[in-house]
């Protein structure tokens, strides 16, 4: 026998490698798994004979979510080396940093703002529109200017807005919401009138007034408010903006707003690397804010990855003596620090990575030395950010950022600044709340799905549907609420029921159990039944109505807010009000009108005794029984099957032989006659095709109601047929 030794298989193909790792790293980046991603896609680099620039990108974004920043710098300045970088290439490097800071550094809790992920919001929503204006900040705080409110109006939709940021896209004459813009002069008088001089400073400013505007801001400094360093940064006075915007950040540490116009003061003064700390904690105080995120994406471009020709030629030129942007770069690069990979059961091959970066051109060599004299002086920016009021400061060394990680997660989305937790109000002085505040003038209760009308005024939608039943103005004012009847649409005022669960959540709970209490007793179909006095109905025959009167259209809408849907219908009696029998119906629909009439398509369900006459609120009620029939047995039965049978043909005859006209009208009204039934005692009412006869035929109301109260199906038929044999002998030869 002879051994052959088997050939060795040949070296995987650096190509075939790279496409068949080409999904996992996406797909790792994808899981959360970010330093797995950054190992996937620094393979394939090194598979490569030249780095790929798209490749080096993505190594950058894991590498920065994973918290290994400096690493990612090294990844960004490799691409940046092949093609010059642009600003919109560093988002995932820059929402990390925002996220380390706001980790780290505020103590805050991972951000759930509003809206879903995914993106592709445009960057400024409509303050008036829906769902954005459904985004409210803290209570008494406008959802738009995400200050407190100042002439509160109540839109279409429940939200509460100041006047002026609710003017655009609404309704020229909106009113003050009374009851919250008492509450705000009662609450807040000195904040109130600070506002009130910011927005006569703002209206001087759009008439270019500026020297007034700026009068007007200054009153209303001591409250901290923003306006006044705008205003100063539009002057170009950026000294004084900057001390405004400081005390201003010192008052609201976590308001993003306030470290916007600081860093718009920084930039003035070309501190840019500063004003880069305030746009990080814009975005580290609402990830949402894009407009922020797309400045610090700017000025880091420029601070890490200037243009070739930015670079200054001798590397050994003194640090202070350098351009501003390239003093820049060794300061904040001096803020991050590395973050082992090793808590992630990775490892890394720094030699693989030093032969991506040998394969670059040698012609920038000194812009890559450059480079990595910056990463040595690793501490400042982040050890620097402003933390007035803040527990934790980091230290100027770096140390203190040895083992920060980046949240591995940021909801991607699309939106303006609006976080509520970044926005805290002053407290409610205890002395000064009051439960009568938020009264009801109508009911003089505690308000329960409180409404608010466009004139202002504010009720429980319940008592306002009342008043409104009766006449189409404000109970107040007087005023005509003709279109906001017509709408239908009546928006519970979302601020003021906030307030109400906030501070009086015991009151409401007694205000919600009469409520409920009240409902239940309208729920109850045997005891104070309401009854609707018009004509005759029957079981299973459809009885439209037109409901104008106002005790009616009440009576409508509590059957529909129980859910019975259900109301008895009766003849009326001179002397007792409504007749002693009758049929209940089930609302199967309801059309309004705008002026507050109505359509109800009913269908009658079952058949029923008034024990005793009532009243509710306008209305008729009754204590009831229903109405079922005895049960024939034996040779009983026999003989009622045959009488049914009998009855059923006669009314066949009788109803073919009417004048096609007539049968018309009869179809158009009634619907055709239902069919024959196998068991006649099946329904406890009787058959259907019965009581549709006995709705068609020419008779009398007191005859019809007199057959309605029989508990005999014999009986009823036997009746009919009497009715038959006369309109049949009566008819026209």
């Amino acid at each position: 026998h002879s051994s052959r030794s088997t050939p060795p298989p040949p070296p995987p193909h650096p190509l075939g490698f790279l496409a068949a790792t080409m999904e996992l790293g996406p797909e790792a980046f994808r899981g959360g798994q970010f330093a797995l991603a950054a190992e996937i896609l620094s393979s394939q680099l090194a598979e490569l004979p030249q780095p790929e620039r798209g490749l080096c990108l993505r190594q950058g974004d894991a590498l920065a979510r994973a918290g290994r920043m400096a690493e990612a710098l090294d990844s960004y300045n490799v691409a940046a080396r092949l093609a010059r970088l642009r600003p919109e290439e560093l988002r995932e490097l820059t929402e990390s940093f925002a996220l380390l800071v706001r980790d780290k550094e505020l103590r805050l809790p991972p951000w759930q703002g509003p809206g879903s992920g995914g993106g592709g919001a445009p960057e400024a929503a409509d303050p008036l529109g829906d769902p954005a204006c459904c985004r409210p900040p803290e209570p008494l705080c406008c959802p738009s200017c995400l200050r407190l409110l100042h002439e509160p109006v109540t839109l279409h939709c429940g939200h509460t807005h100041c006047k002026r940021c609710a003017r655009s896209g609404a309704p020229a004459d909106l009113r003050v919401n009374v009851v919250l813009g008492s509450l705000l002069e009662k609450w807040f008088p000195a904040e109130n009138r600070a506002r009130r001089l910011c927005a006569e400073g703002d209206t001087l400013r759009e008439k270019q007034d500026l020297a007034a505007a700026l009068e007007k801001y200054n009153q209303a400094l001591e409250l901290g408010e923003s306006q006044r360093a705008e205003l100063c940064t539009a002057m170009k006075n950026y000294q004084k903006a900057l001390h405004d915007a400081e005390i201003l950040c010192q008052n609201k540490p976590h308001w993003p707003k306030g470290h916007y116009v600081k860093a718009q003061a920084l930039s003035g003064l070309g501190r840019i690397e500063e004003a880069l700390k305030e746009f990080l904690y814009c975005v580290a105080l609402n990830p949402e804010w894009n407009s922020m995120k797309m400045e610090a994406q700017k000025i880091m471009c420029e601070m890490f990855f200037p243009a070739f020709e930015n670079v200054p030629d001798s590397l050994t030129t003194p640090f202070c003596n350098r351009t501003s942007y390239t003093r820049l770069k060794p300061a904040f690069l001096s803020s991050i620090n590395t973050q082992s990979s090793s808590e992630d059961g990775l490892t890394r091959n720094p030699s693989q990575e030093n032969d991506v970066y040998r394969c670059i051109d040698s012609s920038v060599s000194h812009h890559d030395f450059y480079f990595e004299e910056n990463k040595k002086t690793l501490g400042k920016v982040l050890s620097s950010l402003p933390s007035a009021n803040l527990k934790r400061k980091f230290s100027t060394d770096g140390e203190d950022l040895q083992n920060l990680d980046v949240p591995s997660k940021i909801h991607r989305k699309d939106a303006t600044c609006g976080n509520s937790a970044s926005l805290p109000i002053k407290e409610i002085p205890t002395n000064l709340m009051d439960a009568s505040d938020f009264e009801c003038s109508l009911c003089m209760r505690l308000f329960y799905e409180p409404v608010t009308t466009p004139c202002g005024h504010t009720f429980c939608l319940k008592c306002l549907e009342r008043c409104l039943d009766h006449n189409p103005h404000c109970p107040l004012c007087k005023e005509k609420l003709s279109d906001f009847l017509a709408s239908r649409t009546y928006k519970k005022t979302i601020l003021t029921e906030e307030l109400i669960v906030r501070y009086f959540p015991e009151e409401l709970s007694e205000r919600k159990k009469v409520y409920e209490e009240e409902m239940k007793e309208l729920s109850n179909l045997n005891k104070d039944v309401p009854i609707f006095v018009c004509t005759m109905a029957f079981p299973t025959i459809p009885c439209p109505l037109h409901v104008f009167e106002p005790r009616y259209r009440l009576m409508i809408r509590r059957c529909m807010e129980t859910g019975t849907k259900q109301f008895g219908m009766c003849l009326t009696d001179e002397l007792k009000g409504f007749a002693d029998y009758g049929c209940m119906l089930e609302i199967r629909d309801v059309k309004f009108f705008p002026d507050g009439r109505s359509v109800v398509d009913t269908v009658g369900v079952r058949r029923f005794r008034v024990l005793s006459h009532g009243q509710r609120d306008g209305y008729n009620t009754a204590n009831i029984e229903y109405l079922e029939d005895k049960k024939a047995e034996g040779a009983e039965y026999e003989d009622l099957v045959r009488i049914h049978d009998s009855v059923y043909d006669q009314a066949v005859s009788w109803f073919t032989c009417l004048k096609d006209n007539m049968k018309a009208q009869i179809l158009n009204h009634f619907g055709p006659m239902p069919g024959k039934e196998r068991e006649p005692q099946s329904n406890p009412s009787g058959p259907a095709w019965y009581w549709w006869l006995l709705a068609v035929l020419p008779l009398e109301n007191r005859a019809q109601l007199a057959i309605l109260a029989m508990t005999s199906l014999k009986d009823r038929l036997i009746a009919i047929r009497r009715v038959l044999i006369f309109v049949t002998r009566k008819r026209p030869r």
